[in-house]
């Protein structure tokens, strides 16, 4: 993770390091200090390295005043820093011959919005998800995809059931990854519009890599809340017309939208609960998810929600199994504000999609009860 670049001789002084402790300097991509893991993962750091310079360099003539030179000479550079990672926050001071050049410091905000000097490659399980995400961007220059595949999967599902329904169905996955674009905005992040996969669903891309456990996080489960908001929509032109259409559409987005938060990769409940998970740092943090996913998974049994049972078990066990990697990431984890705050969101979200499915399954039509049904399976 990128925790700091700033400038130092007009070359790039770049620090990167993780929560396993370690931590590199990197002057102009060279490495010049390092420190290796540890126990003692955030608090005062030192790095120190020495550089000969010539006069007659590109690099003396950027110097600063501080250290202006006659003759070839030996500088000694010092950054020192002292960091906090829940929540993030780094100040640093840096010397050269002693002789303070500048000072600072960078929070969780800075590190959203920088772009790392060294790209970041995700190596993710493959998936269909994965696979249609990789043709996708080798199709990017072609804008006419996105006017084909909407085509195809209006097709597919008007043969399928009807065409009304599709058309109901193209909007509910609009709207659902609306959501996930409108998060990527307003992160900052550039955006390469929503795809419409037939059998598949739907799926918003970015151009940009994130930086944090939030972003991922926020992104992710925008597409589901938005997803509520319609549901909720529909639930009350229901009860203002009493139009089965609208109480058929509300009850299936709701289930569509419960769907995407199951704790699986790639769904969205997958990354949201990993981006949680991989931020508790420490065995009672531990203890207390594992906790958490026995009482959710009981919970779910208690209501009949087997299909959501078995998943949440299958997600839980995936995401502690990984848990000794988190260290790994270049994602900075959310701080326990964030954890806790992602945790009662994403718990509220599907409560209320429960809640939608089951004032449906209660309702004395037969047809409404079957996507709670499903769940029970």
């Amino acid at each position: 993770m990128e925790l700091l670049n700033i400038d130092c001789l007009g070359k790039s002084l770049r620090l990167e390091g993780s929560l396993a402790g370690w931590q590199q300097l990197f002057w102009d991509n060279n490495l010049v200090s390092q420190k290796n893991a540890g126990a003692d993962n955030e608090g005062a750091f030192v790095h120190e390295f020495e550089l000969n310079i010539n006069p007659t360099s590109d690099d003396s003539s950027s110097a600063s005043p501080t250290v202006a030179m006659a003759a070839p000479q030996q500088l000694r550079i010092k950054l020192a820093t002292h960091l906090q990672w829940q929540p993030f926050l780094i100040q640093y001071r840096l010397l050269i011959n002693d002789n303070e050049i500048t000072q600072g410091q960078r929070n969780t905000k800075d590190i959203e919005r920088q772009v790392p000097e060294v790209a970041v490659s995700n190596k993710e399980k493959p998936s269909l998800l994965g696979l249609a995400s990789l043709a996708f961007k080798l199709l990017k220059s072609a804008k006419v995809i996105k006017v084909l595949l909407a085509t195809a999967t209006l097709a597919t599902y008007s043969w399928l059931v009807s065409f009304k329904f599709a058309i109901a169905l193209i909007a509910c996955l609009v709207i659902h990854e609306y959501g996930h674009i409108r998060a990527m905005k307003y992160f900052g992040l550039k955006t390469k519009g929503i795809y419409l996969i037939p059998f598949m669903g739907g799926l918003a891309l970015s151009e940009d890599k994130i930086n944090t456990r939030w972003q991922d996080v926020v992104i992710s489960i925008m597409g589901p809340t938005f997803g509520l908001i319609l549901s909720f929509i529909l639930l009350l032109l229901y009860w203002v017309t009493d139009n089965i259409f609208f109480a058929g559409l509300a009850n299936f987005n709701a289930l569509l939208n419960l769907i995407n938060l199951l704790p699986i990769l790639p769904l969205d409940g997958g990354h949201i609960l990993k981006s949680i998970g991989f931020s508790v740092n420490g065995k009672f943090g531990l203890l207390a998810m594992i906790a958490g996913s026995v009482l959710g998974i009981l919970g779910c049994y208690a209501m009949g929600l087997s299909f959501m049972a078995f998943f949440l078990l299958i997600g839980s066990m995936e995401i502690v199994f990984e848990w000794r990697m988190r260290h790994q990431s270049h994602l900075l984890p959310l701080d326990r504000y964030g954890q806790i705050f992602s945790s009662v969101w994403y718990l509220a979200t599907a409560a209320a999609l429960i809640a939608i499915m089951w004032y449906f399954a209660h309702s004395g039509d037969e047809l409404l009860a079957a996507p709670l049904k499903i769940l029970q399976s």
